[in-house]
């Protein structure tokens, strides 16, 4: 929904008067509803890309979970991940993306994309936010991806990014662990 604020060339002068003035937004569109969205699977960049580009798009954080078909974690993660995205967890905070990417795909492998997103461990959970990938939320421990509530409560948290690079886990960005505070 895209709010507009009217005013009149009368503001100034009536402030001045001390007439007291209101300010009314309208609205020219219903409320749209945020919904969960899910992708294909990643076989190739270009696919990664494209998901990116319409995630920023809609101001979504596109979540990702990197896995290989040797990875039997793997096999018992990508469902639950998917039924707890697709049960609409996460639209109340303004909905998210998702997709698998199978990370031994030769076109994934020859690109090194998990040189470039740092994924060192299968599975891995990672979070997009505005093409950028939230390192400091991602998730590579087997026993937290196998369990539904904290799946439910990471989905929650990266939804409420909103495009806006940050605010979903609150953390210190990306080198906040290594200098430490300034207070």
């Amino acid at each position: 929904m895209r709010s507009i604020q009217v005013q009149t060339t009368l503001r100034p002068f009536l402030k001045g008067a001390g007439v007291a003035t209101s300010r009314r937004t309208f609205a020219s569109s219903r409320p749209w509803k945020a919904s969960n969205q899910i992708y294909n699977t990643v076989r190739r960049p270009e696919d990664l890309h494209t998901y990116l580009l319409l995630s920023s798009s809609s101001r979504t954080p596109l979540i990702t979970l990197w896995t290989t078909n040797w990875c039997s974690t793997c096999r018992v993660v990508a469902p639950l991940l998917k039924d707890v995205i697709e049960s609409g967890t996460g639209e109340a905070e303004g909905g998210v993306g998702y997709c698998t990417v199978e990370f031994d795909s030769p076109d994934i492998m020859a690109d090194g994309l998990g040189m470039t997103y740092m994924i060192t461990s299968i599975p891995t959970l990672l979070s997009f936010d505005a093409q950028e990938a939230q390192v400091e939320t991602k998730v590579m421990d087997a026993r937290k991806l196998a369990d539904r509530r904290f799946l439910e409560e990471w989905v929650r948290n990266e939804a409420k990014r909103h495009g806006g690079r940050g605010g979903g886990g609150g953390g210190k960005g990306l080198f906040g662990g290594l200098f430490g505070s300034f207070k």
